[in-house]
C-alpha cells in the first residue's frame, strides 16, 4: 500500500469516526432529554404533548443512524447494483 492509499484510508476511517462521534452524541443527549420532557409533561399537565418531541426526535436519531451505519433498506447496495446493471442495458442511456 502506498503513501496516497494510506493517507486515502486514513482520511476515510477519521470522517467515519467523526461521523460516529457524532451519531453517539446526538443519540446520548436524545436518552437524556426523554425523561425531562416525560417528568415536565407530568408535572405541567395531563395531555401527553411529550409523546410528540419524543417521537418526533427519536425519528431523526434513528435515520441519523441509518445514515452513519450505511443502512437503507430502500436503496442498499443491491437495489445500486442491479440498477446499475439495468442502465447499462438500456440502449438510450
Amino acid at each position: 500500500m502506498n503513501d496516497t492509499q494510506r493517507d486515502y484510508k486514513y482520511d476515510r476511517a477519521k470522517a467515519y469516526v467523526t461521523e460516529l462521534k457524532e451519531f453517539y452524541t446526538h443519540l446520548i443527549s436524545y436518552l437524556i432529554m426523554v425523561p425531562v420532557f416525560i417528568f415536565i409533561n407530568y408535572y405541567t399537565t395531563s395531555f401527553p404533548w411529550a409523546i410528540f418531541p419524543i417521537v418526533g426526535w427519536g425519528i431523526g436519531v434513528f435515520s441519523h443512524g441509518a445514515q452513519t451505519f450505511g443502512w437503507n433498506p430502500l436503496f442498499n447496495k443491491d437495489w445500486e447494483k442491479r440498477k446499475i446493471d439495468e442502465l447499462l442495458r438500456d440502449d438510450e442511456f
